[in-house]
């Protein structure tokens, strides 16, 4: 998005709002060939370099023919019906009369009037107008979306106007200022000016003491009439992007690994009655990374890469007819995909062990002991 930021510290007026436009780059030839379209009185655009304490400014001058007297008050609804009938495009319209309106509701308080029969003495003359209008035509040039401002000096002192000698803010620019910030001065003069409030109060969006986070495209110095002792007199205006990444910050998430070693121990002892001879003893251990099929008594059928390590301890306790039978069995299942599906088989002596592995979704491991009756079985060299 495309904004500006007006940077006040020597107050706006008009004229500066203007030059500092072109200056950071609006199409001074749009410009002028669009305000051809006004039907008011003849006039040019004078442009020229000025140094303001050191900074190189652009200045901006309305000039009048001198032939032809010029009109000095306008109604606030005889400029309405002249910006409308300019043939500007809409935003240009749209920003021309948010700025003369809020002219004119400043005016229409202080004089006590309807803003319909406002009558604009400065603000009405032409060079007024072509402020006004010419700013309008600049932002659109520029293609600003939205426009920022610092606080506003507004200055001290006094003024003489039409009406007489004014408090400085005048009272019309302070009531525009109205819920606005603004900012202290020493200098005992006007630093911004009726037109510039109108500007300030109609177009700017949003107001920051520093500047908006923004990506800095192009800078322009609009001059002042006045020389400061201390400082420029200038409008410093900033255009470029919103920063893309002004409201967002970067979240850093960590990894979790996940090691699912699953670690199904069963110490069961099982009395059976067997009537063998002699204790054995078996120890299966299988490291499988494919599919497999071993024929010990147990089947394995994998899909995916895994670790399978059993370990089968079987004990017999000769004692005749009842014999103990002692089974130990670990299995640890070290997984590394997501989707396992695990169909084994053992058969250890009449023990099977299903198990059934889904999506890290461990069942339960069924263990079917079967108790076998061995009693008319008499292994050889067991006396009775």
């Amino acid at each position: 998005m495309k904004i500006a930021y007006l940077d006040c510290f020597s107050g706006i007026s008009g004229d500066m709002t203007l030059a500092a436009l072109a200056d950071a780059g609006a199409d001074r030839n749009y410009i002028e060939e669009e305000l051809r379209k006004i039907k008011i009185d003849p006039f040019t655009l004078e442009w020229k370099r000025v140094n303001k304490k050191g900074i190189s400014a652009l200045k901006m001058d309305v000039l009048l023919d001198p032939n032809t007297p010029p009109t000095h008050h306008r109604h606030y609804s005889e400029i309405v019906k002249i910006i409308h009938g300019s043939g500007f495009n809409d935003r240009v319209i749209k920003l021309s009369l948010a700025i003369f309106e809020k002219i004119a509701i400043a005016e229409a308080k202080i004089h006590d009037v309807p803003v319909e029969t406002v009558h604009f003495h400065e603000v009405g003359a032409i060079d007024s107008i072509v402020d006004v209008i010419g700013v309008a035509l600049a932002l659109d040039s520029l293609e600003v979306e939205k426009v920022f401002s610092s606080p506003v000096v507004l200055g001290s002192g006094t003024v003489r106007c039409d009406h007489g000698i004014y408090p400085v803010p005048a009272p019309a620019t302070l009531e525009m200022m109205r819920g606005l910030p603004i900012a202290p001065t020493n200098y005992s003069l006007e630093m911004t000016t009726p037109t510039g409030a109108g500007i300030i109060a109609g177009v700017v969006d949003e107001f920051t003491k520093g500047y908006p986070p923004m990506i800095v495209e192009t800078i322009g110095y609009g001059a002042g009439t006045r020389d400061l002792p201390n400082q420029p007199n200038v409008l410093r205006v900033v255009i470029g992007k919103a920063d893309p990444f002004a409201h967002k910050f970067q979240v850093q998430h960590f990894e979790t690994i996940h090691s699912h070693t699953h670690h199904s121990e069963h110490e069961q002892h099982h009395h059976h009655e067997h009537s063998h001879s002699g204790g054995h003893e078996h120890s299966h251990s299988h490291d499988h990374d494919h599919s497999h099929s071993h024929d010990h008594g147990h089947k394995h059928d994998h899909d995916h890469d895994h670790t399978h390590s059993h370990s089968h301890s079987h004990a017999h306790d000769q004692g005749g007819a009842d014999q103990k039978h002692e089974h130990t069995h670990t299995h640890e299942h070290s997984h590394a995909h997501n989707d396992h599906d695990h169909d084994h088989d053992h058969d250890h002596h009449g023990h099977k062990h299903d198990h059934q592995h889904e999506e890290h979704v461990h069942k339960p491991h069924t263990h079917d002991h079967h108790v076998h009756d061995h009693s008319n079985h008499v292994p050889p060299g067991l006396k009775q």
